[in-house]
Order: C-alpha cells, then structure tokens, then sequence
C-alpha cells in the first residue's frame, strides 16, 4: 500500500487460483530474492506491476518452508523495500513471491484533521504471517471508504469501502499467535495488504467512478480527510 492513503477473507472480489509452491520451490525464489537484494546497492528487490501472475493467486501459507535466519533476512529485504517505495505496507507476492506474509508500517498523519477523521496515528513495524480478516464478532460491520493506492498499481489511486473495526488472527515473524481488533487506518492496511495474500487488488475492491491519476488533480481529491468533493464531482457514493 503507497503512503496515499494480504490470506483474509475476500470472497466479493473474486475467486484466485491457488499457488502452487512446493516447499523447496518457495525456498528457492526466497533464497534467489535475498541474493538480489545482497547485490543492489540499495538492498532492495524491484516492486511487480498490475499483471504479473503472484499478485493474482492465492499465497501459500508459511508453514517453514524457509529457516529463522532466512525468514529474518526476508523480513528485512521487505521492510527495506517497503521504505524505500515509499510505502506503509508490502506483501511477499508484490515482490513476485505468492508467500502469506506481509510488513507494515506507518509514520500516521499526526494531530490532523487528517488524522483525526482517518483515525491514522502511528503504526510501529510489524509482519503478519498467514493473516486472516473478519468483522469483529458480535459487532454490526462498519465501513468507510478513502483513497488508497498501491505499489502495483503505480500511477493511479481509488476510493474504497473498508471494514473501520475488524479482528486480525494469524502469527508474527516468531510464530506467536495474533487475535486482536484493529481499527482505522491501522485496520485499512492490514485489509489492503492482507487481500495482495487472496490474488486480490485494491482495484478489485475500489469505486470504479473514483479512479484517479496520481497527478496534481488526483493528489487534490487523495488529500480531503474525506472524499467528499471527489464523490461528488466524479459521480460515486461515499459510504457510509
């Protein structure tokens, strides 16, 4: 996910074919993309394109198929790659690897209006490991809907309804398990980059009528707290 603004749930944006990714295959591209890394004098890998068939399967869960040290190694070309993008989220299949795992991180909009409407403060670094998404229980779903863009899909930015509230389940870089509720922005990452894990894009997701350029119109409409006037002047609804 671009500063604009992963396997979960996604059964509205379609049905991805499955990777099929033997054990030593998947260790074989990871090992492959930690020698690219080591050799780019920035330490990163290059971000595929809208196209490119990992972004469109379904991850293989991490169950092992690399050691501690190599995962930690993964981890940081990620998050190296992330930053340098820049970007607040990266998932394994936007670097060509149909792997469930993502890095996120988020410097937030500060004491804004911004912020306070986005509900975006500062998300620490973290990685999700075969993450999955739901409403919270219990809860009547809530959504709201804000520009986002996406590493993929460079040049271009769309508005989409997201769940504000939701529980997160999987595990970390260490294995520790993950149950906890998100919200916010915070919960619209963890959705963005989580459904890249289900094939699936933001794009998939998004007000088509919202499309816009990255340009200097389509930065106007991406910098309201809220897509109001953007909604209003090119025709799409605005939940809620």
């Amino acid at each position: 996910m671009t500063t604009t603004g992963g396997a979960g749930a996604a059964p509205d944006a379609g049905a991805a074919p499955q990777a099929s990714w033997p054990s030593a295959v998947v260790r074989e591209h990871v090992l492959r993309l930690l020698d690219a890394g080591a050799a780019d004098p920035s330490g990163t890998v290059p971000i595929v394109q809208a196209g490119h068939p990992a972004l469109r399967m379904r991850a293989v869960p991490f169950d092992g198929q690399v050691g501690q040290d190599e995962l930690t190694a993964l981890v940081a070309l990620m998050r190296r790659t992330m930053h340098a993008a820049p970007g607040v989220g990266l998932a394994a299949p936007q670097i060509g690897l149909p792997l469930a795992l993502a890095v996120l991180a988020d410097p937030g909009a500060g004491e804004t209006e911004t912020g306070r409407v986005r509900e975006r403060p500062a998300l620490p670094f973290r990685v999700l490991v075969n993450p999955v998404y739901e409403p919270v229980p219990g809860e009547q779903p809530e959504r709201v809907s804000f520009y986002e863009g996406c590493l993929s899909v460079v040049g271009y930015q769309a508005v989409v309804p997201r769940l504000r509230r939701l529980r997160l389940t999987g595990q970390d870089e260490t294995g520790a398990a993950l149950d906890e509720v998100v919200q916010g922005w915070p919960a619209r990452i963890v959705q963005h980059e989580t459904d890249h894990l289900n094939g699936t894009l933001y794009l998939d997701r998004a007000h088509p009528r919202s499309l816009s350029a990255t340009d200097e119109l389509g930065a106007h409409w991406a910098t309201e707290p809220r897509p109001t006037e953007a909604a209003r002047t090119l025709g799409f609804p605005l939940e809620p």
